[in-house]
């Protein structure tokens, strides 16, 4: 694999450090959302850098009580693999929470590329 390497740890501490540059606004809305790190998507492939598993708030009718948290997935080895040096990967990182982030808010790709956020 070509690209950057960071073990699960450090690449988990730094994913910890960006969600706290995160505006407060963007991240105080969140409720019952995990923000999990995995080395790679199901399938194996490399192209997906992030996921949001869950339904967005846009489309929710109410969340019952004891609902499954809805997840935000980070995926280690397909962002080391398109970053060059640590600061390329906390930028990725950063626009991929965002990117995730929106999709619970119900904002879709295009509105996030309008708003400047991806």
């Amino acid at each position: 694999m070509s690209g950057l390497r960071l073990d699960a740890e450090a690449f988990e501490a730094l994913v910890v450090a960006e969600l706290d540059l995160l505006p407060d606004e963007m991240v105080d809305g969140l409720e019952n959302v995990v923000f999990v790190v995995e080395d790679r998507p199901e399938d194996g492939s490399l192209d997906l850098l992030g996921l949001y598993d869950g339904i967005a708030l846009t489309e929710r009718d109410r969340y019952g009580y004891g609902e499954l948290p809805d997840r935000i997935v980070l995926y280690r080895e397909p962002l080391l693999a398109v970053c060059a040096d640590l600061d390329e990967l906390r930028d990725e990182v950063h626009t991929t929470l965002v990117h995730e982030i929106g999709h619970y808010y119900g904002i879709d790709d295009a509105e996030l590329h309008r708003l400047g956020w991806a």
